[in-house]
């Protein structure tokens, strides 16, 4: 019998776990997934598990601080949820398989962070610094200004690149075209792939805090229309490109955050194409969902509910605020791993 997540990637989904756990990596590779995301919250929790208490008191007597401790954990971890799935990264020959390294999110520090040109050099520097020596490893950079002025030189360099923290249409198109003009200066175009993280249920937030004009039955939907419309931007513009290698789209934010919503909301809707990545606990709901998923990627809600979508919902806006707030949620977890880390290592944690 299929299992739901069984289904999903039936249906052409690649599934992306959101964490580099060692103990969620093996089991959410025997449930199908081919790849792996991690960010400083992930870090911290499997920091907080104990797991990495030995290795922290190693570092930390052989006289490193708590951010050459955070980042030499960091890379081992994705290095070895790397070896996981270098079998399918093999496989497709570098289509699928990879596992994404958030390069310094502190360079996005709203009150500490450097100058917008030193900002873009130094993503560019870490993105082959971290890149250097793996080949399913995938360097991730936000679509922040900085971060964007950034991934021309990073593709010409040939850094497979996962462009996140996308809300909106602009963001989207800026960074495509920043990585196609990177990709024109390949000599060899055969190995590169890029993949561009749309967020979805944080929009759906939005909407219900900040857009009460849009109405009942268009509340809920904003995520996944966006989300949809920007899916078939990017399929368009790349089936013309004729790269060996996918430029997917990754719906990130797949966990739903009103508990009156089925916890596989958003991972059905997305059904069918490019790739998920879902949080641990969503991918549990839906293994014990006892759904079977069928291609959903192309359906659009009803004609009213667009109309209410692109009457009342401002994207610059919605684009402002969430991006604001991302950016907080972006650099405030790396200062508590640090944080965390000094305290682990000080016995007192």
């Amino acid at each position: 019998m299929t299992s739901p997540l069984q289904s999903l990637v039936a249906t052409g989904t690649k599934l992306w776990l959101d964490s580099i756990d060692p103990k969620l990596v093996a089991l959410s590779k025997e449930q199908g997934a081919t790849g792996a995301t991690s960010n400083p919250i992930i870090v911290a929790n499997i920091i907080k598990s104990g797991q990495l208490d030995a290795s922290i008191r190693e570092l930390h007597a052989a006289g490193k601080g708590p951010e050459d401790i955070a980042w030499t954990l960091t890379d081992r971890l994705v290095s070895d949820a790397e070896k996981v799935f270098l079998p399918v990264f093999d496989k497709t020959k570098g289509n699928d398989g990879y596992v994404s390294f958030e390069v310094d999110p502190l360079l996005e520090d709203l009150k500490l962070g450097p100058p917008h040109a030193e900002r873009v050099a130094r993503y560019v520097e870490l993105g082959r610094l971290w890149s250097k020596g793996h080949s399913n490893r995938m360097i991730k950079v936000p679509a922040t200004p900085a971060g964007i002025d950034a991934l021309e030189e990073l593709v010409a360099a040939g850094v497979p690149l996962n462009v996140t923290l996308i809300f909106s249409e602009r963001q989207y198109l800026a960074a495509r075209d920043a990585v196609w003009r990177g990709v024109q200066r390949l000599k060899d175009t055969s190995k590169f792939k890029s993949v561009f993280s749309i967020f979805v249920s944080r929009l759906d937030v939005y909407s219900e805090e900040h857009v009460p004009s849009l109405g009942a039955e268009a509340q809920g939907w904003v995520g996944i229309v966006n989300a949809k419309r920007i899916w078939k931007l990017n399929k368009d513009f790349w089936a013309t490109k004729n790269l060996p290698l996918e430029q997917e789209m990754i719906f990130a934010s797949t966990g739903t955050k009103k508990p009156s919503d089925p916890k596989w909301k958003y991972v059905g809707a997305f059904a069918g194409s490019d790739i998920e990545t879902n949080p641990p606990e969503t991918n549990e709901a839906v293994a014990q969902s006892g759904q079977s998923f069928t291609r959903m990627i192309d359906s659009l809600p009803s004609a009213s509910i667009l109309k209410a979508i692109d009457t009342h919902v401002d994207f610059q806006k919605l684009e402002d605020f969430l991006m604001n707030d991302g950016l907080k949620k972006f650099a405030d977890p790396q200062k508590s791993l640090y944080e965390l880390i000094s305290m682990k290592a000080q016995h007192k944690a």
